[in-house]
C-alpha cells in the first residue's frame, strides 16, 4: 500500500483521517470557524475557498491563509470547487489555475485539490508546480446527480493516479443501494489491485455508510461537520470519530 505523509499525518495507514470543511463567506467567518475547532478531535481542515466572497482577489485569499496559520498548525487542504462540480462560484479555467498556482507557491498550504476533468496541459503544470513546492495533490471528480458504473469509477481513480495525484478523490450521488455498493466495490478494487491512497464517498443519506467504512474498503479520509456541512450526508465530527473508533480493525 502506498502511503502519503503530510506533516504528522500518514494517509492510507488504516482508519480514515477526519477533515473539517471551512465554508465561511468572509475572513471573520472563516477565522471563527477555525476558533470553533478548539477541543474538537479532527485531523485536518479543508478551506473551501469557493465560498469566500473575495476569492477573486488573490491577495485577500493569501491574507486569509496567513491569518489562519497564526492560529492553526495542522495540515490544510485548499479547495476551489468549480460550479460544474458542485461549487458555489463560477470561475474561468484560466483564473482557476492562476489561483491554484498562486496558493501552491505561497507556502501556506499542505494539500491542494485539483479537478481531474480540466485542461490536460494546465492540470499537468499544476501537478508539477505542487511537487516543486512540496504540496500534495488531491485530484478530484464529483457527480452530484448520479453514480457511474463501478468500472468507470475505477477508471477515473486510476486516471488521477496516472496524472500525478498523491491522493485520488471521487464523490458521487447514489440513487439506489446498488449505487452505494458500486462505490464501495470500486474503492475496494483500488485498495486490493492498485494500493494508492484514495478518498471515496457516496453523498446523501443513502451514502452515509461510505463515510464511515473507509478502513474496511480503503478510503483514507472522510469529511465531517462541526456546524456547517459542505456536501450532502456529512455527519457530526464527534459521532464520526466515535464510529471510526468503533470500527477500527486493529
Amino acid at each position: 500500500m502506498k502511503q502519503v505523509q503530510v506533516r504528522n499525518l500518514l494517509f492510507n495507514d488504516g482508519a480514515p483521517k477526519i477533515c473539517i470543511p471551512l465554508t465561511g463567506k468572509t475572513s471573520d467567518a472563516v477565522l471563527n470557524e477555525v476558533k470553533d475547532l478548539d477541543g474538537v478531535d479532527f485531523d485536518l481542515i479543508e478551506l473551501r475557498i469557493d465560498h469566500f466572497e473575495d476569492v477573486e482577489q488573490f491577495s485577500r485569499v493569501k491574507e486569509l491563509l496567513e491569518n489562519i496559520r497564526k492560529i492553526y498548525d495542522k495540515p490544510l487542504l485548499f479547495t476551489f470547487r468549480t460550479k460544474k462540480e458542485g461549487g458555489v462560484k463560477e470561475m474561468s479555467e484560466d483564473k482557476y489555475f492562476d489561483l491554484v498556482g498562486e496558493i501552491i507557491k505561497s507556502g501556506l498550504i499542505d494539500l491542494v485539490d485539483i479537478e481531474l476533468f480540466s485542461s490536460q496541459d494546465k492540470l499537468k503544470a499544476a501537478v508539477e508546480l505542487a511537487a516543486e513546492n512540496q504540496v500534495k495533490v488531491v485530484m478530484s471528480n464529483h457527480d452530484f446527480f448520479n453514480t457511474p458504473a463501478k468500472e468507470e469509477l475505477v477508471r477515473r481513480l486510476v486516471m488521477m493516479n496516472e496524472n500525478g495525484a498523491d491522493i485520488a478523490k471521487i464523490a458521487v450521488m447514489p440513487n439506489s443501494e446498488e449505487d452505494v455498493l458500486a462505490l464501495l466495490s470500486a474503492t475496494l478494487e483500488i485498495k486490493k489491485s492498485y494500493g494508492f491512497p484514495c478518498i471515496t464517498m457516496s453523498m446523501g443519506k443513502l451514502g452515509v455508510v461510505t463515510r464511515l467504512s473507509g478502513e474496511l474498503f480503503g478510503s483514507c479520509l472522510t469529511f465531517a461537520a462541526v456546524k456547517n456541512t459542505s456536501a450532502p450526508g456529512q455527519i457530526n465530527v464527534k459521532s464520526t470519530r466515535e464510529i471510526l473508533n468503533l470500527l477500527k480493525m486493529d
